[in-house]
């Protein structure tokens, strides 16, 4: 048995979508999650993506047609706010293509699952879209378990070795991933353990 306290204190902990103010209930809110998918997955600080992602709040780049209306100029003046500036020329094209496939092919977020078969066929779809990879497929669909029914991604390595360092069952890992994988990446890969929330419960604490 697990410590009942490594499970509590994980589920306090907020997942970026919560952190970001989103309510992955919500159909709006789902591709908004995507967006902030897409930015998260490439090499830069996830200080800088949450950035962004707040400044397209903002400009109200919330929509695939909001995004497709604003055109690529716009959109790298968003990304380059927010402090993307090492993938800005790059990420405005995807986004573009991105959101000009979702429309047309689509119509919105929520008929990509309504069309997958399995989830296996969930994660072929979006990987179908320019510039969305395994990384941003992988952050969009885990915070999505018990959501889209067809969401059940692979187990990221970060949560697994977060989960080992915390002798925490396999069982329990889907459910506090997304926990998992934001104590791995802003505590353990930088070995902040004295900051951690959980150290208490570690095995390298």
């Amino acid at each position: 048995m697990t410590h009942p306290e490594v499970l509590q204190k994980l589920r306090s902990i907020p997942s970026y979508s919560q952190e970001l103010g989103l309510d992955l209930t919500k159909p709006e809110d789902r591709f908004k999650w995507f967006i902030a998918s897409i930015l998260f997955a490439k090499r830069i600080s996830a200080d800088i993506a949450k950035s962004t992602f707040r400044k397209f709040i903002e400009a109200n780049l919330t929509s695939p047609k909001a995004i497709v209306d604003a055109g690529w100029d716009r959109l790298v003046q968003v990304l380059d706010a927010g402090g993307y500036v090492r993938y800005d020329f790059s990420t405005a094209s995807n986004l573009l293509a991105i959101c000009t496939k979702l429309l047309n092919q689509y119509g919105d977020i929520d008929a990509i699952h309504e069309y997958a078969r399995d989830g296996d066929d969930l994660e072929r779809r979006l990987l179908e879209f320019k510039g969305v990879g395994p990384t941003a497929v992988n952050i969009f669909l885990r915070e999505l378990r018990g959501v889209w029914e067809k969401a059940n991604p692979s187990i990221s390595q970060f949560s697994i070795e977060a989960a080992k360092r915390l002798a925490l069952p396999d069982s329990y890992v889907p459910e506090v991933e997304s926990q998992l994988v934001r104590i791995y990446l802003e505590y353990c890969k930088k070995r902040r353990c004295e900051a951690c929330p959980v150290t208490a419960h570690c095995k390298h604490g």
